[in-house]
């Protein structure tokens, strides 16, 4: 008899915040075995990294028991990556990633990036403390689907409104499909300033923006065919 999806998920967070590597594994094949989705499953592994995230903030984990519990979860996500079946067969779209001018904090966003990529996205990142007009910048370089920025401080929220704005005046808005998130961000806000996608979490945003993209494509050849 399989255990709850809860319980399972729960061991797999506990499991990256106790650096178990071992035991993650073990939990992301019973995961499987139970038929749990494998998103779910990122999910899991998410979470535990977010915990990881909170504890390194206060204090209480420092560099060495970040690098540890980082390892812990791509161990899990190797498991997991063959399961993602034609998801991850092939990239999705381009993918830039920043933390916006003015804030420093990317230890979510590096999440965010990693849950994407193991979601078939190809990620150009700009790293943190990204110069506004870099986003429009690096986005028409290499070709952007998706521009994602991310915040944990509401003095740096109004770059993200003035990074649409500039898109919007140079006439490149639709380009692009526009996901924010960040710990002061809300769907409010992403309605409020038209960015398409907001996400609370590193599993919620690879979902969304797989959401957002494979509509946008789904449109494209309806009007192609």
């Amino acid at each position: 008899m399989h255990r709850p999806k809860s319980e399972v998920l729960d061991d797999l967070a506990y499991a990256v915040v106790e650096m178990e590597e071992n035991k993650a594994v073990e939990l992301v094949r019973e995961a499987i075995e139970c038929g749990i989705d494998p998103y779910a499953a990122i999910e899991g592994l998410s979470k535990g990294m977010e915990m990881v995230a909170k504890k390194y903030e206060n204090g209480e984990y420092f560099i060495p028991e970040f690098i540890v519990c980082s390892d812990t979860l791509y161990a899990g996500l190797e498991i997991l990556k063959p399961h993602l079946g034609s998801r991850s067969a092939k990239s999705l779209g381009r993918a830039v990633i920043g933390v916006v001018e003015g804030d420093i904090h990317d230890i979510g966003k590096n999440l965010v990036k990693v849950m994407l990529e193991f979601s078939g996205f190809d990620i150009h990142d700009l790293g943190r403390d990204v110069p506004l007009r870099k986003f429009l910048e690096e986005s028409g370089k290499v070709g952007a689907d998706l521009i994602c920025m991310s915040t944990l401080m509401t003095t740096s929220m109004r770059g993200i409104e003035e990074v649409l704005a500039m898109l919007e005046a140079e006439g490149v808005r639709e380009r692009y499909k526009v996901m924010i998130g960040g710990g002061p961000i809300s769907q409010k806000f992403a309605d409020r300033v038209g960015a398409e996608g907001y996400a609370p979490n590193a599993a919620a945003a690879a979902k969304k923006a797989r959401e957002l993209l494979v509509a946008r494509n789904s449109r494209r050849c309806e009007i192609a065919c």
